[in-house]
This record gives C-alpha cells, sequence and structure tokens, in this order.
C-alpha cells in the first residue's frame, strides 16, 4: 500500500514535469542551424524561417497552401484518392493507416484549386511526413489528374515537392507514374499553359528526375537537397570527392539546374508576381 502510495507520487511529479518541459518546447524552438532559441510563435508567422540565419524549418502541407492562398479562395481537389495495397506488401496497409493518423492526410500530396494574390492557380503541395513523400499510384493519379483539370480549366499549375523518391511497397507501378505524369504534363504544357515547379526539402529519386525538373520555371527553396542518387553512391562510382554543397537548391542555381533559389517568407509574393505577368502576356 505505502509502495504504491509512493510510486503515485513519483508519477505525478513526473507527468508534471513532462507537461512543463512539453509547454517550453512548444514556446520555444530551438534553430538547428544556428542553434538560436526562437520563440515558436514568432517562427510560425514567418513559416517555420529562422529570423536570425534564415535557415528553413520543416512545413507540413496543410499550413504552406494556407500561407499561399488568398483567404478562402481554396477548394481542395481529389481528396478521395488513396493508396491501396496492390502488391500485398507486409504490413503496407498498417504504415499507411500510421501515417493517416499521424498527418490527418489521405495521402503524400494535397491540391487545391483556389488565388495566389489574386491570381487562379491549381496548387499541389507533397509532404515528407507521410510514406517520406514517396511517389505512389495514388499520388501519381492525383498528380495527372491535377494538370488534366489545369488544362480542362486553362491554369497554371505550381507543384511543390518534397520527397524521397518511388514508393518502395507499389514496385513497378510506382516508377510508372513518373511517365503518366510526364504525359499529363505535357499535354498542359501544348495547351500554352505554365507550370511552376518549387522543390523543397528533400527533392530526391524518381520525383527530381521527372515531374520535379520539367518546369516552364525550376525554382527551390533555400538549402533543399535535390538529387537523384545519394552522395555516397555517387562518389563510390566516380571515385572522387564532391563538394560540400552539392546536391543543394544553391549548387543547382550556380550550374544552371534552376531559374532562382526563393526565400519561404517571399514565397506568396513572388509566386503571386510570375502568375500576374502570365496573366498580361497571355
Amino acid at each position: 500500500m505505502l509502495k504504491d502510495i509512493f510510486f503515485k507520487l513519483n508519477k505525478k511529479a513526473s507527468d508534471e514535469k513532462t507537461d512543463k518541459a512539453e509547454k517550453q518546447e512548444t514556446i520555444m524552438t530551438k534553430c538547428p542551424n544556428c542553434k538560436k532559441i526562437l520563440y515558436s510563435k514568432d517562427l510560425h508567422k514567418r513559416l517555420n524561417v529562422c529570423s536570425n540565419c534564415d535557415h528553413h524549418l520543416p512545413i507540413i502541407s496543410t499550413e504552406r497552401m494556407d500561407a499561399l492562398l488568398d483567404i478562402d479562395s481554396g477548394k481542395e481537389l481529389f481528396a478521395n484518392i488513396t493508396s491501396v495495397n496492390p502488391l500485398n506488401f507486409p504490413n503496407y496497409e498498417e504504415k499507411l493507416a500510421s501515417d493517416k493518423e499521424k498527418t490527418g492526410l489521405e495521402e503524400a500530396l494535397i491540391v487545391s484549386h483556389g488565388k495566389i494574390m489574386g491570381s487562379e492557380a491549381v496548387v499541389a503541395i507533397m509532404d515528407p511526413r507521410f510514406r517520406m513523400g514517396s511517389m505512389g499510384s495514388a499520388l501519381g493519379e492525383k498528380l495527372a489528374r491535377t494538370f488534366q483539370y489545369a488544362t480542362e480549366h486553362r491554369l497554371p499549375v505550381i507543384v511543390f515537392t518534397a520527397s524521397g523518391g518511388a514508393r518502395m511497397q507499389e514496385g513497378i507501378l510506382s516508377l510508372m507514374q513518373m511517365a503518366k505524369v510526364s504525359v499529363a504534363i505535357e499535354r498542359h504544357n501544348k495547351a500554352g499553359l505554365l507550370y511552376i515547379a518549387y522543390m523543397t526539402n528533400p527533392t530526391t529519386g524518381g520525383v527530381s528526375a521527372s515531374f520535379a525538373s520539367v518546369g516552364d520555371i525550376n525554382l527551390a527553396e533555400k538549402g533543399a537537397l535535390i538529387g537523384f542518387a545519394g552522395r555516397r553512391v555517387i562518389e563510390e562510382t566516380i571515385k572522387e570527392k564532391l563538394p560540400d554543397d552539392f546536391q543543394t537548391a544553391e549548387f543547382l542555381l550556380k550550374h544552371g539546374q534552376l531559374d532562382d533559389v526563393v526565400n519561404r517568407v517571399n514565397m506568396k509574393r513572388y509566386l503571386g508576381t510570375i502568375l500576374k505577368m502570365h496573366e498580361e502576356v497571355v
């Protein structure tokens, strides 16, 4: 009996300590780059960009969409499309269910038709919290339908990529999405419509080798990791040491593979200006 009383007191003290630590962590956030302690509220206002060093911390897809689209202008598209287990891969359904519960998303991509500074566009945003933003059949279908919808309604498309590549649990069906989405992009392009690819951290594998790199305008966020194969694999293949900034957005911009590197804080104004200019031209 006495032992139980002490156990309950110790447990209560431990719970209070944990709650206090969680509250402090919520109020303050340490920048992983410069180690500066930031007010979480201020960091959130800056879209998770450090006010001291401009390091871009992760931001979830729904928050990015809310920050980008004009208030009350967004209409979500294709929300009913979600992954299944076509190859009966072990434990795949459980992992999908876990990611759905953790993120509140049905798939690693959300799509909305809305306005950015008054200009209409279709925006698709990948979320690495869901299966590391990997490209499966459902994601490919959503993206292909995004371009089809935009073509039918004669709208520009902006895709924010964030992915570890193809989804291994779906095998060749995952890789087929590269071709399917590329065909949809080409039809959109032949209709004379604008596609902006906006690469965020990380954009790798089959995604970087397909729809992430074929925009009419290719942009990226500061410090984003962008590449196909990993650094170690490339170094072992070519037997050379790669530069420290290899596969960063800044490296790609320097070597002509990007049109610009954009600070997330300026994201809406930058894209809104491009859309407005495109409207005036067409």
